[in-house]
């Protein structure tokens, strides 16, 4: 049996065929083929509050990109340009920390390192061009920024990455703390881009989109974590 491997997912307004500006649990359809590509089984996870026994059934977990997470949750208040989602914070919150604790295999993407960092017991940076001076990392609505890490020699991703270092991001936001994770890699303006957990069977976070060139290397890590 292939492992299965929950994606917590987005919730947003959509509209499909006659229905318009339904509320809806949806994730962009790339993290299913890259985890079906890497030999798994795609579970897609909407928000729950009430607990995360769900985690009995799964092998692996990813944590998904998406809207900012609320910045109540590493207690500090919210900026002008932070736009957050309670009800999944708080589902994807208790999943992070039960994920973390029963030692499940997680990959975390763009949002999903933020969750990381901060269930972690790290902080943001509520918007990176006030820190930074620049939007590179989200360089126009729907338009992926694209660079080239550095990574900490002998740490997971670096041995996952190897020589092919491109990456593409998306997000405004950023992790400033990362708590108890180990920082493994940095963009060149010194942006955190990766996140572990030595300690652990397969702690990853990135800040980059692996999905959408379907990247095998870090979602196939994940299932053979997983398996």
């Amino acid at each position: 049996m292939r492992p299965i491997i929950g994606i917590t997912t987005y919730v947003e307004s959509a509209s499909w065929l006659v229905w318009r500006d339904l509320p809806t649990a949806l994730i962009p359809q790339a993290y299913v083929r890259a985890v079906t590509l890497a030999g798994g089984r795609a579970v897609l996870l909407p928000p729950d509050e009430v607990d995360a026994d769900v985690l009995r059934a799964l092998d692996g977990l990813v944590l998904s990109g998406g809207a900012d997470l609320g910045p109540e949750l590493y207690d500090a208040t919210p900026e002008p340009l932070t736009d957050s989602r309670p009800q999944r914070d708080a589902g994807e919150m208790l999943l992070a920390r039960a994920a973390l604790a029963a030692d499940l295999p997680i990959l975390g993407v763009c949002r999903g390192m933020q969750l990381l960092a901060v269930a972690a017991g790290g902080r943001l940076h509520q918007h990176l061009p006030d820190v930074l001076g620049h939007e590179k990392h989200r360089p126009a609505p729907g338009v992926y920024g694209e660079h080239e890490p550095s990574f900490v020699p002998g740490s997971r991703i670096a041995a996952l990455m190897g020589d092919d270092l491109g990456v593409h991001c998306y997000h405004h936001q950023g992790v400033a703390d990362a708590g108890t994770l180990t920082v493994t890699g940095r963009a060149a303006d010194g942006v955190i881009e990766a996140v572990e957990d030595p300690a652990r069977r397969f702690v990853l976070g990135v800040q980059w989109h692996p999905e959408v060139i379907t990247d095998q290397r870090l979602f196939g890590a994940l299932v053979r974590a997983a398996g």
